[in-house]
Parts: structure tokens; C-alpha cells; sequence
């Protein structure tokens, strides 16, 4: 597939030679004057023809979509949260013991207990089961119990951590009690330096911390390479949903699949979030007043005009929008379509367009037979249903990507999954060509998608730039090169596991009885 400006036809470092001038006088200077004539025809004839050329080339110029339903272009780079250097395992005595309240939606929830790992690391503590505080957002009670598999999670992360599902019991005259932990309520975006200071003199003091809430609560961007190949470790291969989510997120995947590619879309249409970026006028009277009172209920106040934030790009993809980009990039009413959404807010009236561009759409609880579907997806388990579905997908498209949790987790996993064809449509680019569109100026329109969409990175490796998360694009901390020319982008040995296995195992030959077993089991493959 061709890269943007190569469809245009530049060839760098040609040069016309220059005419030779006639001599002086008058005949000389008529000569002058009809020489400027013809150069001056020549070049405005040159100049339209170069530019109906550049439009007709565009015009006829197609994405490849065989390469799309495919993966990125890598680069020769591949997927990597090995320790690259020497890397310590857990001492064996620790410093305390480390709680932690993850609140949010599922995806949020994530990015904390990545972070709640490495909080755990850098103060040599004990890390007890992280808690879900699934009550507040989806009205769930699962916890993590509920959601991941435990077992795996504990064994994945040996080398790094010491992990227990819940405090211990604590003797105090003659009694038995569970032990009490300190609690502690973070700064947002804390530097790694307030946990090995203020929340470390706190857990030496009372033997356990309590950490809520513990969302963005550990700086993104830390300079240490190796903790930040923890977090890919703790997201990419520890998470692992439990088996039953892994099996109808699989039966979903397979019947999608029986048919040949498909796309994904998360379609972020929903209340919370049109409420939050302010994008009102599109929705009837009785719509803005719900809008309006969610937006003073949730998010601070502060006066948003919907023409100036639907101009810079601000307001989620409408249904119909989507629908007229893929369309726009020859993708026909034949491409299956799983949908990832919450409750589209404003009715089926947005859907329709969409649906009359894309009939095959589906969702969860749509494209079964797959028994139980409907009653087996709801809160936490829906939501990592579809995100195991988007994973795996063939292309995942975000319609809204900021603030979204679950498009930027995804995006960021489908990078480490193998470069994972992304479309990421940019809204602030499109905003005018759709504003011309509801005006009535339709000329043009397919083109200009076109041209605005040549620019997709496509899910390949690329640099991080802010507001980019390092959960969204993780390139090139978590990612090495077989071949590479600077030694810290070197692959690790074959053998790394190994070698942690066997600095584990000299840690824990001096441990007496159960507790030698308590954080170490065999070696298992790590499945996504």
C-alpha cells in the first residue's frame, strides 16, 4: 500500500533546462517578450495539467484492503517485555504488605493494576490480590476473582513480585485477627519517588498500606526501561481473563470468522461521553436537557460550544460518520462488523444510516448461537468479551479515543499483538470535510475521506507523542529487533526465563517448607 505523497508523483531533483534567450534590440526583446509568453502558457498548462493529474490519480487511487485485513508493516521489530538487564527477584523478606482499590470501568482498572505492580516493586512489598471497585461503576460485585485468572496471574509475575490474595492473620494477645492496613489516598500522577518515600515510611510503620483510589495514580512516564517492561508484562501476558470469558469470547470469534474477515468498531456514540466533549445540538430538546444534567451531575463546569468543539474534532463519530469513512476507503456493504458499545444514546435514528450502509453488523449479544449469551455478558464480563473480540478482530477502528480507556488499551494491545491493523480515523482532519458535507458542498467528499485517511498509522510502530499513552503505544520500550543496530533495542537471550527461574530458585532455597512454594510454580506458556 502506497504511503502518503506517493500517490501524487513527485520525483525530487529534476530540472528543466533553461531556454536560451534571443539577443538585444527590439526584435530581441520581441523575441524576449514571445519566449515569456510560451514559458508562461507552458507552465500554467503544465501546472493544471500536473494538478487534474494529482486528482485524478487520487480519484482512482484505492486502499488496499487485502493489506489492511492483514497486520502492519513491523519493521522488523517484534513484541518484548523481557528484562533486557540484570533483573533481581523478589527478596524474600519484604517490607509490607501493599492494598490497592482499582476504581473505573474494566480498562481503567487495568492501566491501575499495572501501576499497582510496579508500586509493588519499587517498595520491595508484598502485593495483595488488587480489589475492583465494580460495585460504583457497573454495578457488578465479580472482582477480580471474578474477571481474571488468579493462578496465572500470580504465576506470571514471579520473577517480579510477591503476590497474596489476602492479608494475613495477626496474633495479639492470644487472639486472631486480619491485619488492618494504613489508609492512604495517592496524588494523581504520582513520581515514583512518593512511593519509595512517603508511602514506604507509611507501610514500614503499620505493616500494610492501603492505597484508594488507585486510578492514574503512578506517572506514566518513568525513566526506568525495565519498570516499564513490567507494566507490558502485567498487561500483555499476567491479565489473562478467566477460561469461561476466554471460551465465549472465542465462540464469538469463531462464528464471526466462519465467514471470513472482520472488523470491529467501538462505536463510543454513548451519553457520559457526548455529555463530557459537550456535542449537544444534534439531539432534540428533551436529549440536551439529559445531556446537560449528566454533564453538571459528572464533570466540572465549564461553558462548551458545539460548533467550536465539532470544528477541532472534539465530538465522538456519529454512527453515519463512520459508516461514510469506510465506505469512502472501498470497504462495500458485504464487511461483517462487530459493534463494541454501550447504549447508543438518541435511538435507533442514528443507527439507521449506518445500518443502511452496513447491514451486517453485530454484536454480543447478537451473533450467537452460543447458549446463555445474553445473561453471561453483562457488566465486567461484557465488556471483557468485547474486548477479547476487538483484540482478535481483524481491523479494530476507535471512533473516539480521548478520553477512552478501552480504545486506547486496545489500540496499545493490538500493537503488541503483532501490529494489528488500527484505522484511526482523525476527527480533527475530517471535521471540516463532514461540515461541508451537512452544508450541502458534497464535491469532492469521498476524496477528501480518502486523502485525510491516507495518513492513518495503521497500527504499525510509531513514535509516541503526547497525549499518547504509553498503555496506547508502548513502541519501542516493550519491542526489540532481531537485527538491530543499537544494542538497547537488541532482542534478550532465548534463554531469559531460564535465567530468572534459576535466580528465583537460589532466592527460595533458603526458605523453609510451604512458604519455598508460596509465589513460585512450574513454567507455563503465556497466552494472550
Amino acid at each position: 500500500m502506497r504511503r502518503p505523497g506517493d500517490a501524487w508523483g513527485r520525483r525530487p531533483g529534476q530540472r528543466q533546462q533553461q531556454p536560451r534567450l534571443f539577443g538585444g534590440g527590439v526584435k530581441g526583446l520581441t523575441g524576449r517578450l514571445s519566449v515569456a509568453v510560451l514559458v508562461l502558457v507552458g507552465c500554467t498548462l503544465w501546472l493544471f495539467s500536473t494538478i487534474g493529474g494529482n486528482r485524478s490519480s487520487f480519484g482512482v487511487e484505492h486502499f488496499d484492503l487485502d493489506k489492511l485485513w492483514g497486520t502492519a508493516p513491523s519493521g522488523g521489530w517484534r513484541p518484548s517485555s523481557s528484562p533486557r538487564s540484570y533483573w533481581p527477584p523478589p527478596p524474600v523478606e519484604t517490607n509490607g504488605y501493599l492494598r490497592v482499590r482499582c476504581n473505573g470501568g474494566l480498562n481503567q482498572q487495568r492501566s491501575a493494576i499495572c501501576n499497582a505492580v510496579v508500586a509493588a516493586r519499587i517498595m520491595n512489598a508484598t502485593l495483595v490480590l488488587p480489589e475492583l471497585d465494580t460495585n460504583s461503576f457497573w454495578h457488578d460485585d465479580s472482582g477480580f476473582p471474578g474477571i481474571y485468572d488468579v493462578e496465572h496471574f500470580i504465576k506470571s509475575l514471579r520473577y517480579d513480585v510477591r503476590i497474596v490474595e489476602s492479608l494475613p492473620e495477626t496474633r495479639s494477645h492470644g487472639k486472631t485477627k486480619k491485619m488492618k492496613a494504613y489508609q492512604i489516598r495517592p496524588p494523581r500522577d504520582a513520581p515514583l519517588s512518593w512511593y519509595t518515600t512517603e508511602a514506604l515510611k507509611k507501610m514500614k510503620e503499620h505493616g500494610a498500606i492501603y492505597l484508594t483510589p488507585f486510578s492514574h495514580r503512578l506517572a506514566e512516564e518513568v525513566d526506568e526501561p525495565e519498570l516499564q517492561r513490567l507494566r507490558c508484562r502485567v498487561n500483555y501476558h499476567a491479565l489473562r481473563f478467566k477460561p469461561h470469558i476466554m471460551r465465549l469470547s472465542n465462540a464469538i470469534v469463531s462464528k464471526l470468522r466462519a465467514q471470513g474477515h472482520f472488523m470491529s468498531i467501538h462505536l463510543r456514540f454513548e451519553m457520559d461521553m457526548l455529555a463530557f466533549a459537550g456535542c449537544f445540538k444534534i439531539f432534540t430538546p428533551d436529549e440536551q436537557k439529559i445531556l446537560n444534567k449528566y454533564r453538571k451531575e459528572n464533570f466540572a463546569e465549564k461553558e462548551l460550544e458545539y460548533d467550536t468543539r465539532r470544528a477541532m474534532g472534539k465530538c465522538p463519530l456519529t454512527p453515519e460518520e463512520v459508516g461514510l469513512i469506510l465506505r469512502s476507503m472501498g470497504f462495500d456493504n458485504s464487511t461483517r462488523i462487530y459493534l463494541a458499545a454501550g447504549e447508543l444514546f438518541g435511538g435507533d435514528r442514528f443507527m439507521k444510516p449506518f445500518r443502511a450502509l452496513f447491514p451486517r453488523l453485530e454484536n454480543h449479544s447478537s451473533v450467537g448461537p452460543v447458549e446463555k449469551l445474553e445473561e453471561n455478558t453483562q457488566g465486567l464480563i461484557g465488556s471483557a468479551v468485547d474486548y477479547m473480540v476487538c483484540l482478535l478482530s481483524d481491523i479494530f477502528m476507535p471512533t473516539y479515543d480521548g478520553p477512552s480507556n478501552f480504545a486506547n488499551n486496545l489500540m496499545g494491545h493490538r500493537l503488541y499483538y503483532g501490529f494489528r491493523t488500527i484505522i484511526q480515523p482523525d476527527r480533527k482532519a475530517l471535521a471540516p470535510i463532514f461540515i461541508d458535507r451537512e452544508k450541502g458542498r458534497l464535491a469532492g467528499f469521498e476524496e477528501r475521506v480518502r486523502r485525510v485517511m491516507f495518513n492513518t498509522k495503521f497500527g504499525g510502530p510509531h513514535k509516541r507523542m503526547r497525549p499518547e499513552s504509553f498503555y496506547t503505544n508502548s513502541w519501542p520500550d516493550c519491542f526489540c529487533q532481531m537485527s538491530a543496530k543499537s544494542t538497547g533495542n537488541q532482542c534478550p537471550p532465548e534463554n531469559v526465563l531460564e535465567v530468572l527461574d534459576s535466580r528465583l530458585q537460589r532466592e527460595e532455597d533458603d526458605i523453609p517448607g510451604p512458604a519455598k512454594t508460596s509465589n513460585r510454580t512450574d513454567m507455563v506458556a503465556e497466552e494472550i
